[in-house]
């Protein structure tokens, strides 16, 4: 029962996670008026870390340098997979960067597979290949060119699936916070270096550019990963992969919100696509086969009480 609860609260966590990634997609792209990519992910980690590291101070005590070495194999793939992702967007659009970075749910059961030695099943592979194309309806305009950003998006998403194998790996029987924490202060510190050597401090503050940033780094960033470290502990990475494909998915429904982005019938085939990808992956259409069965069960049921009421009325005409 608990583990059944855990499992469930593991897939919200996840859901939360990919609902605030799916909103941050235009905020990036918009920051990006204010500041070059490198110094936007390092205020991001930054602030994203001394938030966490005031909330659970009591818990740095429990590092080590085992939480240093696994943290920092975490913290390299973040760093790498978020600089070329916001690099990415520089010259692409948001939809697109988002399902470029998608290609990870595709990935992450073939990656894993060496790990577990446990081949992807049938029902994940179709949920991944259906969610693909429902990403790609949502996200893609009619230009499918491959630019420079579209090239260091892919790339991105790749890396992220590795990034995804790899938290799988490191948080079973270590505390996912002390991962985030640690993964933060890496992906800060390299984005510090890079962003000090190569890019300018950004001086034109507006409110809005504030308020996007904190909102980058204390919901899109702390919270987010928190949320995805907590929420993988407790799921397999395949279907932990194709809840966190719907972020693009969210992102397309943030810009019919707010940007007042038109409805189309490709949207709506998308939302769809990606809706049965989802029942598929998490359910491995378990439901209908339960339907199935009580509908045998309520067959057999039926005859049955057809002749238990055939050999009743046999007695009573012998009476």
């Amino acid at each position: 029962m608990n583990q059944h609860k855990h499992s469930l609260s593991a897939k919200i966590a996840l859901f939360g996670a990919t609902i605030i990634w799916g909103s941050s997609f235009l905020i990036v792209k918009n920051s990006m008026d204010v500041m070059q990519p490198h110094m936007l992910l390092a205020f991001r980690f930054t602030i994203g870390g001394i938030l966490l590291c005031i909330i659970f101070h009591k818990r740095l005590k429990n590092l080590n340098k085992e939480y240093f070495i696994k943290g920092g194999i975490l913290g390299t793939l973040l760093f790498v997979a978020y600089s070329l992702q916001t690099i990415g967007i520089t010259d692409t659009t948001p939809g697109k960067n988002a399902f470029l970075t998608a290609i990870y749910c595709v990935l992450v059961p073939f990656f894993f597979w060496p790990v577990d030695k446990k081949k992807p099943d049938n029902f994940n592979l179709i949920a991944a290949f259906i969610s693909i194309i429902g990403i790609g309806l949502v996200s893609l305009n009619g230009d499918l060119s491959i630019r420079m950003g579209d090239g260091l998006t892919l790339i991105s998403g790749v890396i992220y699936a590795i990034h995804m194998v790899a938290v799988a790996k490191f948080s079973g029987h270590r505390d996912p916070i002390l991962l985030t924490i640690l993964q933060f202060g890496y992906a800060a510190v390299y984005s510090w270096l890079i962003g000090l050597l190569f890019e300018d401090i950004p001086t034109n503050w507006s409110t809005g550019s504030v308020i996007g940033l904190l909102y980058l780094a204390v919901f899109a960033t702390a919270l987010a990963l928190l949320l995805q470290n907590v929420g993988q502990k407790y799921t397999h990475p395949a279907p932990a992969a194709i809840i966190m494909s719907l972020e693009s998915v969210f992102g397309a429904l943030f810009s019919v919100l707010f940007y007042h982005e038109i409805i189309t019938p490709r949207l709506f085939v998308g939302f769809g696509f990606i809706f049965i990808a989802v029942i598929i992956s998490e359910t491995k259409l378990s439901f209908l086969f339960k339907l199935k069965s009580k509908v045998r069960k309520g067959t057999r049921t039926a005859t049955e009480n057809e002749i238990l009421t055939s050999e009743e009325m046999d007695v009573s005409t012998d009476l």
